[in-house]
């Protein structure tokens, strides 16, 4: 899940000018300040986690006008 979540904000170009080559190589996906090692964790393993925004999708062609 952390390992995601760095490639989402890597992937976003407001970062691209923000982060330094020095901040980038102290990035580590082995943060847990998020995790509650002694409380309830309730998951929904039916449904995925939305990481990313939507990838677009392609609009419906236009009809060409009929032959007169």
């Amino acid at each position: 899940m952390n390992t995601l979540m760095i490639q989402d904000m890597l992937a976003d170009p407001e970062w691209a000018d923000v982060l330094t080559d020095e901040d980038k190589r102290a990035l580590t996906p082995l943060f847990w300040m998020h995790i509650q090692p002694y409380g309830e964790v309730r998951l929904n393993m039916g449904r995925r986690l939305q990481l990313a925004a939507p990838a677009p999708t392609d609009p419906e062609p236009v009809p060409e006008p009929a032959a007169a």
